[in-house]
Order: structure tokens, then C-alpha cells, then sequence
């Protein structure tokens, strides 16, 4: 299956991820000690959602479920937990939500996903709800944002510690109208089991000779600081000249940090944005499962370190006013209002083509 750029309106990402379910158990119940719950009818009673999992989509989860119950709902309210993909991942295995979210799919993991189906004796179930993009973003006094450039040789040496300082002649190369402060650089990476990290080693292992870290939501970093969350790693950056990292872009520029323009695979310096990580899926063929990762996309505009961001239900809940609840923000989410929001906040929206394919999958889900 081949995308046309007419579906790609809105830099809108043509992905979608359902791995199919069937029977087996369902999600845990409802806490006893929780709320009365209501269908929604404005009674005064609520319907809690809980959800776990990556940093890389809490601004915009925080805006999405606090404008559905401004706006659409207000006995619904959605708790999301921004803990990092890894550890959504496993309290989605261990039932203690109704919802996980990541940046990578979980069938990246035989491991997580056989636990699951151990779990439930069915397939987990996933869907994306956003795309983005990664920024190198960085603290360099004298040199403000998309000002700096960065080629393949330099963002590898910095990310392998070949390259220790920002006077680096390979750095002063492609920057010759910069001023380079002579400052070491700090490299700052997550350290917790992070989606954000699995989107960015899986460039990196693609396109960097030098890196031997693998891929993963954790890995063994060869030089830098670690801090948890997209909200520990920007804190970090803003707090240390000469620091440098990579950030859902949504957070560099909602905290004005700068950010760099990144040499793509064409040998192209292109700016992180919501189009040029649109332009990164043009025409990207699909594969079966829908599980598609680029790592290095080959278009001439193309922005280089894109992802995306599922969310994972259960095939079956027991309480079938939260699954309908549940469901109508999610589909809200998709459609007009939360896209608006989607692109207001620099994330990637998806195509209408692909929402109704989710919505097709949400069909399946038993509740009741």
C-alpha cells in the first residue's frame, strides 16, 4: 500500500498500527472504592479513565482531555500518568490501567508482547493517536534557534563522544558565520525506559557507523547525563550551557528551547516542523501488521527523526460506560477539534483514511 501526497494534506502521517485481537480475558475491573459512574448524562457523577505511559504526548493528552471535559463531557475525566513508554508499557501489561501509550509499538518486544498475551490470552491491542518529531535542541549562548546546523558526521561524533567540544572544527565547518563558544558539550539522554529514545536510537543505529548501543526503550549511553521524562531532559538543557539532547520538538518549542537544523539523508539541512516530518512518510509503503518505522526516510525535505505515538487498549472491559466514554475522547482526539489542537501544539495529526481504520478497530473491542 502506497500513499499519494493528496493524502498527505496537513502533514498528516499515513500510519497506523492495529494488531488484531481475539478473545481471552478482559481489562480488570473498576476500582470499588472509585466514583459512581455515569453514561455521561451530566448527573454530577464521573467516569475515570486512567492512563499511563510516554512523556512525548502529555502536552498535548493534558490539552486533549482537559478540553473534552470542558467542552464535550464533563463527567468524564481522564487521568494520564507521564511516566515514559517503558513503564506505560508495563502497568498496560499488568492491567493497573485502562489505557498505555508509546512511541514504540509493543510488538517491538516479543518479550512485552508475549507477556500480554500470557496476561489475557489474547493480542494487544494498538492504535497510534499522534505523530512528531525529535529535535536536537541545545543551550549555546550567542546562538539562538535554528541557527546551528548539524551534519551526520557531527550529531554522531557528539552522540558516540567522539565530538567533546562545540569548537570541534567539524562543527565550525558547516557553522562558519556562527561564533562556536569554547565550551564542552553536554550530551543529556533519558534515563528511563523511554518511546522518545526508542524513536531516536533507531536512527542513530541506522545511520551512525560508530554507534554500538543498539536499540531500545533504555540503552547503555557511551558518554552523557541522564534525566527522566522530555520534562527532566529540557530542564536539564535550559539549566546547563553547552548542553545538548533530543526532545519531542512539541516541548523545545513550547519552552522555548533552541533547536538545530539536521542534515537528512538527501544531504539536505532541514528544520524540525510538523510539514517536514510529514514529508519524512510520503509515499512509505505500509507493511502488514501497519507497524511502520522509518528511520531514515529518503525524501528531499524530509526531516530525518520522526514517530509515532500509540495509545493500547484491552479487546474487552467489563464496564461499558467507561469503554464508551473512553472511546468518544479518543475519536474526539481524531477528529476537527483535536486536530486543531494537534497542530496548535506542533504535533503531526493523522489522515482521515487512517482514523477510520481505528475506528474500525475500536468495532472490535467488547464491553459489557
Amino acid at each position: 500500500m502506497i500513499f499519494s501526497r493528496k493524502v498527505w494534506l496537513a502533514a498528516s502521517l499515513p500510519m497506523v498500527l492495529a494488531v488484531a485481537a481475539c478473545g481471552g480475558g478482559s481489562a480488570p475491573t473498576a476500582d470499588p472504592d472509585a466514583p459512581p459512574v455515569s453514561a455521561g448524562d451530566g448527573s454530577g457523577t464521573t467516569i475515570p479513565i486512567s492512563g499511563a505511559g510516554a512523556t512525548f504526548p502529555a502536552p498535548i493528552f493534558q490539552r486533549w482531555f482537559d478540553a473534552y471535559t470542558r467542552e464535550v463531557n464533563f463527567d468524564v475525566q481522564v487521568s494520564y500518568q507521564s511516566v515514559g513508554s517503558g513503564a506505560g508499557l508495563e502497568q498496560y501489561i499488568a492491567g493497573t490501567v485502562d489505557f498505555g501509550a508509546s512511541e514504540a509499538p509493543i510488538t517491538a518486544s516479543a518479550d512485552r508482547t508475549q507477556a500480554f498475551i500470557d496476561a489475557f490470552g489474547y493480542a494487544p491491542i494498538q492504535v497510534p493517536i499522534t505523530g512528531g518529531l525529535l529535535s536536537f535542541s541545545y543551550n549555546l549562548p550567542g546562538i539562538g534557534d535554528l541557527e546551528l546546523s548539524l551534519s551526520r558526521e557531527v550529531y554522531c561524533g557528539i552522540v558516540t563522544g567522539d565530538i567533546t567540544q562545540w569548537s570541534d572544527p567539524a562543527i565550525a565547518a558547516i557553522n562558519p558565520d556562527l561564533e562556536l563558544p569554547d565550551l564542552p558539550i553536554t550530551w543529556v539522554h533519558r534515563s528511563d525506559g523511554s518511546g522518545t529514545t526508542f524513536v531516536f536510537v533507531n536512527h542513530i543505529d541506522t545511520v551512525c557507523d560508530g554507534w554500538a548501543g543498539g536499540v531500545g526503550t533504555s540503552v547503555d549511553w557511551p558518554v552523557g547525563i541522564g534525566d527522566q521524562g522530555n520534562e527532566g531532559v529540557a530542564a536539564t538543557i535550559q539549566q546547563t550551557e553547552g548542553a545538548i539532547s533530543y526532545l519531542s520538538y512539541a516541548y523545545a518549542a513550547l519552552r522555548d528551547i533552541d533547536s538545530a537544523l539536521v542534515e537528512n539523508n538527501a544531504g539536505n539541512y532541514v528544520e524540525p516542523s510538523p510539514e517536514t516530518a510529514g514529508n519524512a512518510l510520503l509515499d512509505e509503503e505500509i507493511p502488514d501488521d501497519f507497524a511502520l518505522l522509518v528511520p531514515d526516510p529518503t525524501g528531499e525535505n524530509a526531516y530525518p527523526i520522526v514517530g509515532l505515538t500509540w495509545i493500547l487498549i484491552y479487546n474487552s472491559y467489563e464496564d461499558e460506560a467507561k469503554w464508551n466514554a473512553m472511546r468518544d475522547v479518543f475519536e474526539w482526539s481524531l477528529g476537527p477539534e483535536g486536530r486543531a489542537i494537534a497542530e496548535e501544539l506542533l504535533y503531526v495529526p493523522l489522515p482521515e483514511p487512517l482514523v477510520e481504520r481505528i475506528q474500525e478497530v475500536f468495532d472490535t473491542v467488547n464491553a459489557g
